[in-house]
């Protein structure tokens, strides 16, 4: 007994599995759309394809450096539990390995890449993760910096990973710069700029900016006892953009530990005092489930579905 695309097309509907994998089980149960079913169940696949459906906006942001290559990556889960699951960070770690070995083009690509010492690929110990944890896991996002002087840093158990990418003339292992990237990484976790520099801002977000702060001075100016002349109002508003800057640009924010210089400043300071030249030419911050829309169950309601009830 043979099958046809349409049957792969309904056994894919019926369990929500891949394509292929729908073909390979009509291809071992001889084309019977009962034990194809029974067989994708019996590989955990069915059971893994419907907890996908389910959001997962916890998990954990990781940022590591392997051999000298920077890894960012968002791995999610269901609840924050999982997220600290030994075995869920394992995993979250053997994905930055690929990334920085491998160096996919995009998620896509790094699920085809295999999984260290497993001989899996990263979707299928993806799946079998599923499996075993008993909750949806997605590999969301990652970045990856080959070049450069990489810093990560994890902040409060994997809800923030950033990675700070340098160029220095100076040795990857100087305590003092690696001291410098750790600040810089630990600014961005708290302060989340928007832009590296205000050479960054792009003309639109700039012009946004600007028109609403004008709105805002002519308004001031409007409610004011003595209204200041337009050419006053737009020095304000060119004042206010600077302020704009400093809130969003990192190299323009004040540095945490000593708010009295940016932290361009800073940067420039540490490598007076070092002798040589420090650039900070790019950095990615990751936040576990930001963007994600978290459904809050009615937990009354959802026991009494899984009895059967209204």
């Amino acid at each position: 007994m043979g099958f046809t695309a349409t049957d792969v097309k309904n056994l894919r509907e019926m369990t929500g599995v891949g394509m292929l994998d729908c073909k390979k089980a009509l291809a071992e149960t001889d084309g019977d759309m009962d034990k194809a079913v029974e067989y994708l169940r019996e590989k955990g696949l069915a059971a893994a394809q419907k907890k996908a459906g389910r959001i997962a906006a916890e998990g954990m942001a990781y940022a590591a450096v392997v051999d000298g290559v920077g890894v960012v990556v968002e791995v999610n889960a269901e609840t924050d539990f999982v997220g600290q699951n030994e075995m869920f960070v394992e995993f979250t770690k053997g994905v930055a390995e690929v990334i920085a070995k491998e160096n996919p083009a995009d998620l896509d690509e790094l699920m085809t890449k295999t999984y260290p010492s497993t001989g899996r690929t990263v979707q299928e110990e993806q799946q079998e993760k599923v499996l075993v944890i008993g909750e949806n896991i997605k590999i969301r996002r990652f970045a990856r910096f080959a070049d450069g002087i990489n810093i990560p840093y994890n902040h409060m158990g994997g809800r923030i990973g950033v990675l700070v990418n340098l160029e220095s003339t100076i040795a990857a292992d100087n305590a003092t710069l690696v001291e410098l990237g750790k600040d810089i990484a630990m600014q961005i976790a708290a302060m989340n700029p928007a832009f590296l520099d205000k050479s960054n801002v792009d003309s639109a977000t700039l012009e946004k900016e600007r028109e609403i702060l004008m709105v805002q001075a002519k308004t001031e100016n409007e409610q004011a006892a003595k209204p200041k002349p337009e050419n006053i109002i737009v020095k304000m508003v060119e004042g206010r953009i600077s302020k704009y800057y400093e809130e969003n640009c990192l190299l323009q924010q004040a540095f945490v530990k000593e708010n009295k210089v940016s932290v361009e400043q800073h940067v420039a300071a540490v490598a007076k005092e070092l002798a040589g030249s420090i650039t900070v030419k790019s950095f990615v911050r990751f936040e576990k489930g930001e963007g994600i829309e978290k459904v809050q169950e009615n937990f009354a309601e959802e026991i009494a579905k899984q009895l059967g009830g209204n």
